[in-house]
């Protein structure tokens, strides 16, 4: 339990190279909150209805919804933190940038949440796939996720002010809309298919893949967050838009298909999270730290939590190939 509250920011704001180490006193603890929360509420509501990955991912994507829209509102703010965000592949009608929303949908989704689950859960070994909580601890989650989400869009709003009451109601609805597939998802197994699921080196390489085209797909932004790659792949806005779609239909398609195939295991869920970790973890190298920081100081943090992530993974290896290994009396 722990373990997902703590992990769940550093992947989400750390390791992405949003912040160096060195800030973590206060940037962690201002990101712990929601992350670890939300992360953790999640989890526990799939676990203890009986719902598995379908729903998890799901509430994440409802999850990320819930942040851009209402406690960072970067969905609407063209000047977040100092850069113009929404300025590549603009909707005037709707207030949004396509690239960052969709950026943003699959940020959460995979990074900030599911990933963070998935290496936890292999680590808890026996105790996956049970609730980490009783009820009063996770009514208590529920409301302090609750009371989170209230605190940070009041803060966003005296500060900012740049959502309007149709772009919160309208996000209002979508999330809700979201939540409720994420439920009706229910608790049925899926009938296995025919065929033997890949290995799980194969479900790491479309993860690191899959995890490279949506980093460096963002990046050809002119907003400056990665210049170096906005100067070598100048895409329009619409190509972005029409290559995330595909791309995320593809692999969802990909690994929902080779779930249902007999021989999936948790080998496979931790090659997925492990290649999206690794993603991250190079593509923090050439991010621009939102956090002032200097070259040395933002070079030296990335190389650390690189070898930590490589670390936490060989853990989680190694924990997994014991735990499936025979036990002789």
């Amino acid at each position: 339990m722990l373990g997902l509250i703590v992990l769940a920011p550093l992947v989400a704001e750390y390791l992405m190279g949003n912040a160096p180490v060195t800030s973590i006193s206060v940037v962690f603890v201002i990101a712990l909150a929601p992350y670890g929360t939300g992360a953790l509420l999640i989890r526990e509501f799939a676990r203890r209805t009986g719902r598995g990955w379908p729903t998890m991912m799901t509430l994440a994507l409802a999850y990320g919804m819930i942040e851009e829209a209402y406690t960072t509102q970067t969905l609407w703010n063209p000047n977040w933190s100092g850069v113009r965000i929404l300025d590549y592949g603009f909707i005037p009608a709707l207030g949004i940038a396509a690239p960052w929303t969709l950026f943003m949908v699959g940020v959460h989704t995979v990074f900030s949440i599911s990933v963070p689950i998935a290496v936890v859960e292999i680590l808890a070994g026996s105790r996956r796939t049970t609730p980490w909580l009783g009820k009063v601890g996770f009514a208590v989650t529920g409301a302090l996720f609750l009371a989170i989400v209230l605190l940070g869009t009041r803060v966003t709003m005296n500060r900012d002010g740049v959502a309007s009451a149709p772009q919160l109601i309208g996000a209002g609805v979508v999330i809700a809309a979201i939540i409720a597939i994420g439920l009706s998802l229910g608790r049925r197994t899926a009938l296995p298919t025919a065929g033997r699921a890949p290995s799980p080196w194969a479900a790491g390489a479309l993860a690191l893949v899959a995890g490279a085209v949506f980093v460096l797909l963002y990046a050809v932004d002119p907003t400056g967050l990665s210049p170096w790659l906005a100067k070598a792949l100048p895409l329009p806005a619409w190509l972005s838009v029409v290559i995330y779609l595909a791309l995320f239909v593809t692999v969802g398609t990909l690994i929902v298909r080779w779930s249902r195939r007999p021989g999936w295991s948790d080998a496979h869920r931790l090659a997925l999270a492990g290649g999206a970790m690794l993603t991250y973890a190079w593509h923090s190298f050439p991010w621009k730290s939102i956090e002032p920081a200097s070259p040395a100081e933002d070079l030296t943090s990335n190389a650390i939590l690189t070898a930590g992530t490589v670390a936490l993974l060989v853990v989680a290896a190694l924990r997994l190939r014991h735990s499936s290994r025979p036990q002789h009396p």
